[in-house]
């Protein structure tokens, strides 16, 4: 109605793969794995009904942390890697895992690899990670030009054109 076309639209990830299915998780409880020397079994809390049981082998990982949890589903791009690595429930030693607990680099954000990453004790246990972060996906619209609508040509005019448009059809929102 404005004389705007949009011509395409897309999701931009700030991070590859947008870190969907990865959210803020709180370990619950700890146990040594009863087959590995070096995995421990988790208990995770992440917001849902039911924690998740989750096997780990960073040497970091702690009852009571917040920490970056990717769970079945979520499609992980790590740093340095042309792959990605999609989490799937599996069984590590005769014990269920129902997702990840993620180190930096696996997440694709950084380099660091010391240990899971341990986040601050106020992280609230079930946000998306990407809203955590302030990594979130935009959506990026593509406008089509024509050369009577010179002032479509800047983000300011497209903004002037789309707030009007908007009160006009009494819709009051204040970016």
């Amino acid at each position: 109605a404005t004389g705007l076309e949009v011509e395409k639209a897309e999701v931009f990830d700030a991070v590859t793969g947008g870190l969907r299915h990865v959210v803020v998780g709180e370990v619950r409880n700890l146990r040594q794995h009863p087959n590995a020397d070096r995995l421990r079994v988790t208990q995770v809390d992440v917001g849902a009904p039911e924690w998740l049981n989750i096997v780990c082998g960073a040497a970091n990982v702690a009852q009571g942390q917040k920490v970056a949890v990717a769970m079945v589903g979520a499609e992980l791009h790590p740093w340095g890697s042309e792959s990605a690595l999609v989490i799937k429930k599996s069984a590590l030693r005769g014990e269920a895992s129902e997702g990840m607990i993620c180190a930096e680099d696996e997440l694709g954000i950084g380099s660091n690899h010391d240990g899971i990453m341990v986040l601050s004790p106020d992280a609230p246990v079930g946000q998306p990670m990407a809203e955590y972060l302030g990594l979130e996906s935009v959506n990026v619209l593509e406008i089509g030009l024509t050369p009577n609508r010179m002032d479509a040509m800047s983000h300011y005019g497209v903004a002037r054109d789309l707030r009007a448009s908007m009160l006009r059809d009494g819709l009051d929102v204040l970016w």
